[in-house]
């Protein structure tokens, strides 16, 4: 699958781009030994008109939970993540090795910020669908995505104890059918998703040609099926992020919507110098609450990376911190 890539940058103001037990019973004595055998017990009568009482019922099962327990993220857990596709390290660090190999590799860097107040969870946000630069299976200029690829990542999730996060570049199509078809994936209490309003573009725009942007409308369909699907599986909170590092990305963010049962986080995106980015985290000016602000650090494409001690010395500090 051959995907056209471009350089984008971030800029101050107006966040700039540039393309790119058992009972034991005693045995019954045998037949004419002589052996004395006890009369059996009386059998219960309950009086006219009433009932025997039942035996106690088993311990209620608990609700599904989180995969390191409890049934909400914020504000006592830091989400430390790693970004990318299945198959390689093209479109992020997640690709590198088995779906195992980057769990254990997000459990290291989550290793970095345990000394931040908060008990770290660490995660692992997988490329659910792709955009293209062609028109694709459906038209979309998006993939389908691969189901048993999900499925590896959500099996290593489980093994050692991290959060699944799928992340969806829709192209020229919607989010919510994309995302509905990965229903079997999210009714898991261990599977957040992730939608990208750089790959979502209109009539006549290919991803990379352009940056994309989504409404509130869009996003907010999203959040709502997310909500019910909380709610009918009495599912844990499910973490949902929106990523965006220009403006222009959410064009009427004020309209962004917080469903029951979800914990919403507006995630700044795009690679820069230290200063520069610093100013896009605050020219974005998430609302918080009832937002949740989170930061993308780029391993190779930042310049002079920021450290755990700078991410977490700015104001607000992030409550998720992925790397690309």
């Amino acid at each position: 699958m051959r995907r056209t890539m471009f350089r984008r940058t971030v800029t101050a103001a107006g966040v700039g781009i540039l393309a790119l037990g058992a009972a034991c019973s005693s045995p019954a004595p045998p037949q004419g030994s002589g052996a004395h055998e006890a009369p059996a017990p009386p059998a219960v009568v309950a009086p006219v008109g009433t009932s025997v009482p039942p035996s106690a019922d088993p311990s209620p099962v608990p609700p599904p939970q989180l995969p390191l327990g409890g049934r909400s993220i914020f504000p006592d857990h830091l989400v430390i993540a790693d970004y990318g596709s299945s198959g390689g390290a093209a479109l992020g660090v997640l690709g590198v090795g088995s779906p195992d190999e980057a769990a254990e590799a997000v459990t290291r860097r989550a290793q970095l910020y345990t000394s931040f107040g908060r008990r770290v969870q660490p995660a692992m946000e997988l490329i659910a669908t792709v955009a293209l630069s062609t028109p694709g299976p459906d038209g979309t200029y998006s993939s389908r995505g691969n189901l048993d690829a999900v499925q590896r990542y959500l099996d290593a999730a489980h093994r050692h104890h991290e959060l699944l996060i799928l992340d969806f570049q829709p192209g020229r199509g919607d989010y919510l059918p994309e995302v509905a078809r990965f229903e079997k994936f999210l009714i898991d209490p261990s599977v957040g998703v992730a939608l990208d309003p750089e790959w979502n573009v209109g009539r006549g725009e290919v991803p990379g040609q352009v940056i994309g942007s989504s409404s509130a409308a869009q996003i907010n369909a999203v959040s709502t099926y997310l909500s019910g699907l909380v709610a009918a599986h009495d599912l844990p909170d499910k973490l949902f992020v929106v990523h965006q590092f220009r403006t222009t990305m959410l064009p009427d963010r004020e309209q962004i919507t917080q469903a029951p049962g979800l914990e919403t986080v507006l995630h700044a995106d795009g690679f820069g110098a230290q200063t520069t980015k610093i100013a896009v985290y605050h020219a974005l000016a998430i609302p918080i609450p009832p937002f949740h602000p989170a930061l993308k650090l780029f391993l190779t494409q930042d310049t002079n990376m920021m450290s755990p001690q700078q991410v977490m010395a700015l104001n607000p500090p992030p409550e998720m911190i992925t790397y690309q």
